[in-house]
């Protein structure tokens, strides 16, 4: 396991400090350094694979981004992993899976999380900063510690698009703010919140 340091995970920590009772969801799937570490802050976490689930319902390989257009698979897929009752999370551990969402249903997740999230609740999500990178690796995260992230490597992905400042910026205009952490690696963490 690869691990790396993160202002935005910090930055997310703090926000956990405020009160105890509240709901996070995480992401990246269910794993016991994670768990640990949330609930230690007196929390509850749901956790989901998005990535896996993308999988399942879109398939792996080949048409992919294509199936993400059928309204059929976008319902089956929103129904598996985001539906959960509005207003319902306190905090929102995204990871790196939305650079994996084609457009279309990229804006429908990101509109389904505001409603997901109380207001000022807090998302910290990742994207790759190589905007000509076609494939991109992927991972499977942990929280090791309030400013430690750590990293199993999942394989190469191809992202939907390129992200950078401005693109993420317009995705997430109707929340109340969006902050940006540069990092020395291919990473760009942005805290988000509602």
């Amino acid at each position: 396991m690869q691990t790396r340091n993160s202002n935005g995970l910090d930055q997310f920590c703090a926000s956990l400090e405020e009160r105890a009772g509240m709901n996070i969801l995480d992401l990246a799937g269910a794993n016991q350094a994670t768990v640990t570490f949330i609930t230690n802050y007196g929390h509850r976490l749901y956790s989901d694979d998005l990535l896996l689930q993308m999988d399942e319902v879109f398939g792996s390989e080949g048409d992919f981004f294509e199936n993400q257009l059928n309204p059929r698979k976008v319902d089956e897929f929103m129904q598996r992993a985001l539906d959960f009752p509005d207003q319902h999370f306190d905090g929102a551990l995204l990871w790196d899976s939305l650079q994996y969402l084609a457009a279309p249903l990229l804006t429908a997740v990101v509109d389904h999380l505001w409603h997901m999230l109380r207001p000022g609740s807090y998302m910290l999500a990742l994207f790759n900063a190589d905007e000509h990178a076609q494939l991109v690796p992927s991972y499977a995260y942990r929280i090791v510690d309030h400013k430690t992230i750590g990293m199993l490597p999942r394989g190469m992905r191809k992202p939907s698009q390129p992200f950078n400042n401005r693109s993420l910026e317009r995705m997430f205009q109707n929340y109340h703010s969006v902050k940006f952490f540069l990092t020395r690696d291919h990473l760009r963490e942005v805290i988000v919140r509602r």
